[in-house]
């Protein structure tokens, strides 16, 4: 047993007493609202727009409740004795705890249901009879923010396991505990896309997205029209895709809670295998270009600056992974790095001009991943870095950087062949 084991039981108490806590509440929830949803005597105080949408109310709370209760709460208690030891807890039902991505992704029209019914007389008899201060919409929150706590329950179990046995495990289930969050954010920010005609699923798997500011050039079209486009830039929401990436305008709904959740309106996409992406555009380290069609369409995007000393630290990573000489030496350094998906013979190159060449197609499964031994601080996975891995904090901040990374092995697996 380790040194900090008292600490470690402390944290260990806290997870067994809270999970005990949770399981009680579902099943109050359950009973107390679902169940009446059936009763007969209940059923003169339901309004019409309640019938029949006890799914809707409660999504898959049912099956969340099933799995802790018989699943989850009894396998967390086998390891009381060796709190050091229950990262392995987590990770033997880290596919189970993906149940959480379909409550989340209902959450939006579970809100918008209670709304519509939060003063009926029979949400008002069921919380008189339960002897709840707090009404129905505090309890259809709580899984919500019990698999959040989890990862900040793991932080603190992780805070005392240096040296310790389990420690690896307890890092790995961190790690995957902060997936499913980033996992359920993006799901819920795509079934708010609308507009698209296609199938999003097509696209590959979500990398990151965020909102940026993105001005655009045309080479075609009016001249007004263009130097309007230019210096006057768009609100965009921008989704990487493995295969395409798309542009969106936010829409910001009335209401509260889950009813003000944005909705984001498709406006045109870019397939990844015709995109250009130049670093630094115009020498302005806060903005890198987007391009395609012999940069006939051209998108400036404008980053964080934070995002320049992570780019940077990114880039030399990425050097270091590739140490062949040959590699080396066509690894473009400049801080103007430009990839682009059209053959150009390096002979005609004029002076100045960067270095083009023709990609292979992207196999996500050897995607570029890069990996950092420092821990996991705060609500940011960056410092274990993977590019299909990135928590909601860190998203943004590499966004440019991401796309980078698919067109640097795109452009490093053609130049190795």
């Amino acid at each position: 047993m380790c040194l900090m084991s008292v600490h470690y039981r402390h944290v260990m108490n806290e997870l067994l007493e809270t999970e005990r806590a949770y399981v009680e509440e579902l099943l109050c929830v359950l009973e107390g609202y679902g169940a009446e949803m059936d009763n007969p005597a209940m059923a003169h105080l339901i309004p019409n727009t309640l019938l029949h949408k006890k799914d809707i109310l409660f999504g898959n709370m049912p099956e969340i409740y099933q799995f802790h209760k018989k699943t989850f709460l009894r396998e967390l208690e086998a390891y009381t004795d060796y709190p050091e030891l229950v990262g392995r807890c987590f990770l033997e039902r880290m596919t189970d705890l993906q149940i959480y991505e379909k409550y989340c992704q209902n959450k939006p029209r579970s809100e918008s249901l209670w709304r519509q019914c939060s003063d009926c007389a029979f949400f008002q008899e069921c919380q008189k009879k339960l002897e709840h201060k707090l009404g129905l919409d505090s309890y259809l929150l709580k899984p919500v923010q019990r698999i959040t706590k989890y990862q900040l329950l793991l932080k603190e179990l992780l805070k005392y396991s240096k040296g310790c046995e389990g420690e690896d495990d307890l890092q790995e289930a961190l790690s995957s505990i902060l997936g499913i969050l980033k996992a359920v954010n993006d799901s819920m920010h795509l079934i708010a896309i609308t507009g698209y005609e296609g199938n999003l699923s097509d696209l590959g798997r979500l990398m990151m997205q965020g909102s940026f500011s993105v001005w655009t050039e045309h080479k075609k079209g009016h001249a007004k029209v263009k130097d309007l486009a230019r210096f006057k830039p768009m609100q965009r929401h921008l989704f990487l895709h493995e295969k395409a990436l798309l542009f969106c305008k936010k829409r910001e709904e009335n209401g509260e809670g889950y009813e003000k959740a944005p909705s984001y309106s498709f406006k045109h996409s870019l397939s990844m295998s015709a995109v250009g992406i130049t670093e630094n555009a115009k020498g302005d380290n806060k903005k890198f270009e987007i391009w395609c069609n012999s940069r006939e369409e051209v998108y400036i995007v404008q980053v964080n600056l934070k995002i320049v000393l992570i780019k940077k630290i990114l880039y030399l990573n990425t050097r270091q992974q590739k140490s062949s000489d040959q590699i080396s030496q066509l690894t473009p350094t400049s801080t103007s790095l430009t990839l682009s998906p059209f053959k150009t013979n390096p002979k005609t190159l004029k002076k100045g001009e960067e270095k083009k060449t023709e990609p292979t197609a992207a196999d996500p499964s050897t995607a570029v991943s890069l990996k950092n031994n420092d821990k996991v601080k705060g609500q940011s996975a960056l410092l274990n870095i993977h590019i299909y891995g990135l928590t909601t904090h860190s998203m943004v901040k590499t966004f440019s950087k991401a796309i980078f990374l698919i067109l640097h092995r795109k452009y490093m697996t053609s130049v190795s062949q």
